[in-house]
């Protein structure tokens, strides 16, 4: 990497990014609701995904939520109730991207813009 200061720039940048990242989801996890959360991780998914539709267990979503699959149900279905996604057996369809970016916590678009900004 001493021999190739533009190779180091941008694992520079991105090892930052991908620790901005880490903290913001320890804080979101202590501090934010089950449904903000859970809106932030499809939304996150859906931008590496480049689909709408995708497959996600519960079991999947509650270790990565930190709660149990009971949690995950509930907020799931509050997110369907509001038809922001449609849910069913692990299978999840983006239906108003929009929405969800407004249902997330404030940590999704923190994380967005520091990923634009030095990664763009």
């Amino acid at each position: 990497m001493e021999s190739n200061p533009a190779l180091r720039r941008g694992l520079d940048r991105y090892i930052y990014v991908l620790m901005a990242q880490l903290a913001q989801t320890a804080a979101c996890t202590c501090f934010h609701v089950l449904d903000a959360r859970l809106a932030r991780w499809l939304l996150m998914t859906h931008d590496r995904a480049h689909t709408d539709r995708f497959y996600l267990t519960h079991e999947l979503l509650s270790r990565m939520l930190g709660v149990r699959r009971s949690g995950v149900t509930r907020a799931a279905g509050e997110l369907q109730r509001r038809k922001l996604i449609h849910y069913s057996r692990g299978d999840i369809t983006i239906l108003d991207r929009q929405g969800l970016e407004q249902a997330s916590c404030e940590c999704y678009a923190a994380v967005t813009a520091d990923y634009q900004r030095l990664l763009g």
